[in-house]
């Protein structure tokens, strides 16, 4: 689904609103810290004074757009055109590798929480804006607009801003706001239809504009600070330039205006020449454990992620419309506040809003086991805001043993019987209580790819980032816990639109989770048994690819699109972990669903294995870094074999024709620094075997850095 950009003032609130979500948590939790810093020397927030300089990049995260105004063809008028979004949206092909970086600097004052100062940066950028100028008046409406026949490039971005933000722990999140400027290039290449020759014309155009925005810093080193920082840049409106002339008796010189908008998200490394003063580490908190125990009726947490992911060339003879582009990098950004209110004894209520942007790999396709966690398929080119989850728990006890639950990311600080039931309603991830895993759940923290962090086969009801409604209940006891869920369904296959109608067409979860330790080993592990049944709105495959093989539809995905009717698909998984070692543990999947009609939500895949290892870095140092191994097996039935072949497409892959069928088959290795208690920096390799089941692709490999941060 192809996401509409949005108007500046939309924009500017979305920003304004980024930073609000963030401000609201750091400043509860700021002003508790404020009253205990009277009785300590040490401050309880960095004191961030002084100057400071640092690198930038964004890698696939840069995205605008140009606008033309007042064009005329031989001093005719003509309509205005205009670019999509720059690189790095969902364009295919050669057009889905940017990359903007440079250098900053700035000084910073502090009066007690509150930093105020002054910025400047300088960055080199490669974002390039195709389009066709299939404009009335050129004498060639009809020329295919990959054609590309007006390139618009920026090569150079500048700014300074003011900065305004407040401090909390080892964080400060800001927002900033001032000039902004950057360097244009234009070539045009125009068609002489009556000689079959062609004319090119070069312009180069320089802005001045303004830029707002909204960022976060962490400190991980008294000289050192990691960050992320988003800006909206206006830059104006050129003055009237020259394009070169279109040929041809109704042609004539091209003259017109451009003004260019745009938005930025950048990944940061500070160094403080002087230095910071840092809090005491024991006063942070640990990531997806940030609490002792010690809350009240309030939880208020937070998370970012940043992935840049990028693959080089591989062998790829022809693209289809969901194929993997070989050469390109692209970025994605999530920032999260876990927000918690325990209304009474046993009732909660939570709310994450969630700020999200950027795009997977060629627009996250061409991968069945989709090869970054945090890449959704509904990506945006401009931070978007979404309630991701709203829901009430009940808790009722039945006595017995209890546990003390400490206050995290969705979880208020409690005690609560062990042997309970409890009761979820509202909107949530199934994810976040089915197919749970210690060593592989979580892409944020673990493994990247989509086979290796869940069962791939299972094919949870979600809408395009991963959420639905519905209720959720749980027996627990400390030997095992029972589990089902009923939620709604997507209208369709990847729709962001969840069907209402739960009496007909709803989703069902059940799963078994029983918990052992093995007398060999005196070692705890968890299996769960999963089954899941769900009916939506969607295609056979065989029906497909008959109907398109007998002519009664000239292509497939026509005849998917007109077929799609309420049908079942079900299936199951098996998920175990096993600890090893206090610093090894042993995870794997098996999972499978019947095949026989389109998946709705999750990804193509019909038989998924799955597994590996994750260690602890005890043995060299470092116990709170980690390193993980682990490797998948996905494939598909013969009935979804021939809808590909018959020029399908599913909800990530599709080639246009599935000649060659083989396998697909993934290899993944990180390593995650811990820098601080809160804040861990991953570097991560994946291989990929027959990429989308096509054995005339690949094999591709991609390397990745994420950056996550807990508050």
């Amino acid at each position: 689904m192809k996401d509409r950009a949005l108007p500046m003032h939309s924009r500017l609130w979305v920003g304004f609103g980024g930073l609000a979500v963030l401000l609201v948590p750091a400043a509860a939790q700021a002003a508790d810290l404020a009253g205990k810093a009277a009785l300590s020397s040490v401050p309880a927030f960095v004191d961030w004074s002084g100057g400071y300089v640092g690198v930038q990049a964004s890698a696939g995260a840069s995205y605008g757009a140009f606008n033309f105004d007042r064009t005329t063809v031989g001093g005719r008028r003509v309509q205005t055109f205009r670019t999509g979004d720059a690189t790095g949206s969902r364009d295919r092909g050669q057009n889905a590798t940017t990359a903007v970086g440079g250098l900053f600097g700035g000084w910073t004052w502090q009066t007690g929480p509150w930093a105020y100062g002054v910025e400047a940066d300088l960055s080199a950028a490669n974002l390039k804006r195709p389009l066709a100028l299939s404009t009335p008046g050129f004498g060639y409406e009809g020329l295919d607009a990959d054609a590309s026949l007006l390139r618009a490039k920026t090569d150079l971005y500048g700014s300074l801003r003011a900065r305004l933000g407040y401090s909390f722990e080892r964080s400060l999140v800001y927002a900033s706001v001032g000039l902004a400027g950057a360097n244009s290039r234009f070539t045009a290449t125009y068609p002489d239809l009556a000689t079959g020759g062609f004319s090119t014309a070069r312009a180069e155009q320089g802005y001045l504009g303004f830029a707002l925005g909204a960022g976060v810093q962490f400190a991980f080193h008294p000289n050192f600070a990691l960050g992320i920082d988003y800006r909206y840049v206006d830059l104006g409106e050129s003055r009237r330039f020259n394009l070169g002339a279109v040929p041809g008796p109704f042609g004539g010189p091209v003259s017109t205006r451009a003004s260019a908008t745009g938005n930025q998200m950048f990944a940061r490394l500070i160094w403080f020449p002087e230095g910071i003063r840092l809090p005491p580490e024991e006063d942070e908190a640990a990531p997806h454990d940030p609490g002792r125990g010690e809350g009240d009726r309030f939880s208020l947490h937070g998370q970012t992620t940043l992935i840049a992911q990028g693959v080089p060339s591989f062998r790829s003879p022809y693209l289809g419309p969901q194929s993997l582009v070989p050469a390109q990098t692209q970025q994605t950004t999530t920032a999260t506040a876990f927000l918690g209110l325990k209304l009474w004894e046993g009732t909660e209520l939570y709310h994450n809003p969630e700020f999200s942007q950027g795009f997977g790999l060629s627009g996250t396709t061409g991968v069945a086991g989709f090869v970054n966690g945090e890449a959704q398929k509904a990506g945006a080119a401009f931070p978007r805001l979404r309630s991701n989850r709203y829901f009430v728990r009940q808790t009722f006890g039945l006595g017995g043993e209890t546990e003390d639950v400490p206050d995290g990311p969705n979880q208020v600080a409690t005690r609560r019987d062990i042997e309970r039931i409890t009761v979820v309603a509202g909107k949530f991830a199934l994810g976040d209580f089915f197919d749970g895993n210690r060593y592989a759940h979580d892409p944020r923290v673990d493994f990247f790819n989509w086979s290796l962090w869940a069962a791939s086969a299972w094919d949870f009801p979600a809408n395009l980032p991963g959420f639905t409604q519905g209720v959720m209940a749980e027996y627990n006891r400390k030997e095992f816990a029972i589990r089902a869920a009923y939620t709604q369904v997507p209208k369709q296959p990847s729709s962001d639109v969840l069907d209402p109608r739960v009496f007909e067409r709803a989703g069902l979860n059940v799963e078994f989770e029983g918990r052992y330790r093995l007398p060999e080993l005196a070692r705890p592990g968890v299996l769960r048994l999963g089954f899941f049944s769900n009916v939506g709105n969607v295609a056979d495959f065989r029906q497909v690819a008959a109907l398109t093989g007998a002519g009664v539809f000239d292509d497939a995905v026509t005849a998917t699109a007109l077929t799609r009717r309420p049908r079942r698909k079900t299936g199951f998984y098996a998920n175990l972990e096993q600890e090893l070692t206090d610093d090894l543990g042993l995870f794997a999947r098996a999972s499978f669903n019947d095949g026989r009609n389109e998946s709705l939500s999750f990804t193509d895949i019909d038989r998924s294995f799955s597994g590996g290892f994750s260690m602890k870095g005890t043995a060299w140092g470092r116990p709170n870094d980690t390193v993980g191994v682990g490797a998948a097996v996905n494939g598909i039935t013969p009935a979804h074999r021939a809808f590909f072949a018959a020029g399908g497409l599913g909800l990530l892959i599709g080639d246009g024709r599935l000649t060659r069928y083989a396998p697909e088959s993934a290899f993944e290795t990180f390593y995650a620094v811990s820098l601080t208690k809160a804040m861990t920096v991953t570097f991560d390799y994946q291989h990929v075997e027959n990429p989308a089941y096509n054995k005339d692709r690949g094999p591709a490999d991609f390397f990745a850095t994420r950056l996550h941060v807990d508050f």
